[in-house]
């Protein structure tokens, strides 16, 4: 299986010292201006992480029709939609949209979301889990409903004074033929791991995995994906289905890399509670480009996972982070088997 590899930026912004995205449009412009220059690298997607509430990237569907029309090749995708603050119909269109733009490089990440500074943020959204319900119901709710609005089924009656009396259904338009096999499920567990599976969705595996069995991050995560692809043989899916994981990777090579991450180190994995529940998170990777090509080619998930999205200081700016993954495609990336897409089979 051939490798991939991508960025992934929160898009953070803020009016201090050293940053190069102050504002929101800088957060936006640069987005796109990164993905230009990740292209010309030969990287294989442009993933941004959506969050609301904070000075972070936060309605995607303008931000990715804006990259898809300043590319051509580069897969453009999300990491996660968080689906409680969702209006799944018009999420189809809006999806359908940037995809039909992009002439079928989307790569939609969503889930249930993540922990996030505001209290109850759906419900100010006007999004409620009903009685009896959670947030997680919530999401998955919403998410059936926009798989099906994404598939083409029908979803809402024809008014008879517009179709000459005719009883009929309608679908959502426009429709974007193969994006429902490019949507993924964002996954902190093994067990939402196999629900995903069973749904045909692809696998975001996340950096944060809201158990812990005592193993390493990367083994935890590696058994998850196994787990995953156990289940998607069992549910008798046809097609070949992806997995993605993301990691922290900071090559050393130049002065200003030793300004910022100099006294980085690879981390160890980090084991805390989060929201009453144990909960494992990946380390980072960082040092000499030859070491921590070595640390990455171990690690277990990167392995199994044909995807892996690269987490960018992109505060930063974009041309620091340009030269980050230019380093990181020439020194790093081939250690676990990616190839620029100029060298790799037909």
């Amino acid at each position: 299986m051939d490798k991939r590899i991508g960025f992934l930026s929160f898009g953070h912004w803020q009016p201090i010292p050293g940053s190069q995205v102050r504002t929101g449009r800088d957060a936006l412009v640069q987005s796109i201006e990164l993905a230009v220059a990740a292209e010309e690298l030969g990287l294989d997607g442009a993933y941004v992480r959506v969050h609301h509430f904070a000075r972070q990237l936060a309605s995607p569907f303008p931000l990715l029709a804006a990259m898809a029309a300043r590319t051509s090749r580069i897969e453009i995708g999300t990491g996660v939609v968080d689906m409680r603050y969702e209006n799944p119909l018009y999420m189809a269109e809006e999806a359908a949209a940037t995809d039909l733009i992009s002439d079928g490089r989307l790569q939609l990440g969503v889930s249930r979301g993540s922990p996030e500074t505001a209290l109850r943020g759906s419900e100010a959204f006007g999004y409620l889990p009903p009685e009896g319900s959670s947030d997680a119901d919530l999401a998955r709710d919403k998410t059936a409903l926009f798989l099906a609005a994404v598939e083409g089924q029908t979803v809402v009656d024809a008014d008879p004074r517009m179709t000459g009396g005719v009883a009929a259904r309608l679908s959502i338009q426009p429709q974007s033929t193969g994006l429902r096999d490019r949507i993924w499920w964002g996954s902190g567990t093994r067990a939402t791991a196999e629900w995903t599976a069973r749904q045909g969705l692809n696998l975001m595996s996340s950096t944060l995995l809201v158990e812990d069995t005592g193993v390493p991050f990367d083994e935890l995560q590696a058994e998850q994906i196994a787990r995953y692809r156990a289940a998607w043989v069992e549910a008798g899916w046809e097609r070949r289905p992806r997995v993605s994981v993301s990691r922290s990777v900071l090559p050393i090579v130049s002065d200003t890399d030793r300004q910022y991450f100099g006294s980085e180190r690879s981390s160890a994995d980090q084991v805390g509670i989060l929201e009453g529940v144990r909960a494992r998170f990946g380390k980072t990777y960082a040092g000499e480009p030859d070491v921590v090509a070595e640390e990455l080619a171990k690690d277990a998930a990167v392995r199994e996972a044909d995807t892996l999205l690269v987490t960018v200081p992109n505060m930063l700016g974009v041309e620091y982070n340009a030269h980050l993954l230019e380093t990181i495609a020439a020194h790093v990336a081939p250690s676990i088997g990616w190839l620029p897409p100029d060298r790799r089979a037909s």
